[in-house]
């Protein structure tokens, strides 16, 4: 049951395609039809909602106004149902996560994959994005909640949970350096260095780093794949400069050795998880938070095992 009128479905589909042919292609109705829904509606509000262009259909001011209406109105619908449900003891909803490309296997994906073995019931929308396209979904209450990276200055996201995880050298485990408890840039001035590249969130650490220090490692390779870097790693290649996010799952399997770099220029990777201020958040989208909040506590707790060495310079 909808309580949205034929209009409205109507008109969303006409402002998302700009077109009277596509809507009505996608709702298997005629043109006809739907136009004649908008001119009725139009007549009534006494305002044009379309400009009618050579290109199409173009939403005017009020059209706009409209339709940012109906999305809200829809999205409160949706939450009111699930209320209802929770209310009745149906097990029956669905929950929309944003979350960074960082997260997209591993530890958050096997946590998603238990989410969706044990509540069959859920309806599941995940959106991957980088952390500033998903703090504008949070926002805009696209999502119910998100996973970002580094959400300090982020206006209008409130924080729920949070993990800082150190910044580290990633090394293959039979590297003699592997076995330090810290290491310092001097340490690594010998071996061929892989430096994360723009625009991945760590580049901008690790670019300072080596600024501050005038440290420039020979015959260096630049990449902005976390992926390709590793695998860059594991093959010999080199030894790089990440987070302990980035690498938690190969370090966990004994694939790969990470080793604190003590520096109190380098700060801690914060991964967040947020959701908009004003968000009334549903029965599933909670026991989905609860289930990812335990998560971020096992990485705060690998890294604390990683152990705390002194603070060093270059």
């Amino acid at each position: 049951m909808s309580p949205f009128s034929r209009f409205a479905i109507y008109f969303a589909a006409v402002a998302r395609s700009g077109s009277l042919r596509r809507a009505a292609e996608k709702l298997h109705i005629s043109a006809s039809a739907i136009n004649r829904q908008i001119l009725q509606a139009e007549e009534e509000f006494g305002t044009p909602l379309f400009e009618r262009l050579p290109e199409g259909l173009r939403m005017t001011t009020a059209g706009e106004l409209l339709y940012d209406n109906l999305l809200r109105w829809q999205k409160e619908f949706q939450l009111t149902r699930q209320q209802f449900d929770e209310l009745q003891g149906l097990k029956r909803g669905s929950v929309s996560i944003g979350m960074v490309q960082a997260l997209a296997e591993g530890s958050f994906a096997a946590a998603l994959a238990d989410i969706i073995t044990g509540w069959q019931w859920l309806e599941l929308n995940l959106r991957v994005a980088d952390s500033h396209a998903v703090s504008e979904k949070v926002r805009q209450a696209d999502v119910d909640f998100g996973l970002i990276l580094d959400p300090e200055g982020q206006a209008g996201l409130s924080v729920l949970a949070f993990v800082e995880l150190e910044m580290g050298v990633v090394m293959r485990p039979d590297c003699p350096l592997a076995q330090g408890a810290a290491l310092s840039l001097g340490d690594l001035s010998q071996l061929r260095h892989i430096v994360p590249g723009a625009p991945l969130i760590v580049h901008d650490r690790v670019a300072m780093l080596y600024r501050h220090y005038d440290f420039s490692p020979a015959n260096s390779i630049s990449c902005n794949d976390i992926r390709l870097i590793k695998s860059l790693v594991l093959k010999g290649s080199g030894v790089t400069v990440l987070s302990l996010l980035d690498v938690l799952d190969e370090v966990k399997s004994g694939q790969l050795a990470f080793i604190p770099l003590r520096n109190k220029l380098l700060r801690p990777l914060t991964l967040a998880l947020c959701t908009a201020p004003s968000r009334q958040l549903s029965r599933p989208a909670q026991m989905a938070i609860q289930k990812l909040t335990a998560v971020m506590e096992e990485m705060q707790a690998v890294g604390e095992r990683r152990g705390s060495g002194p603070e060093s310079g270059g």
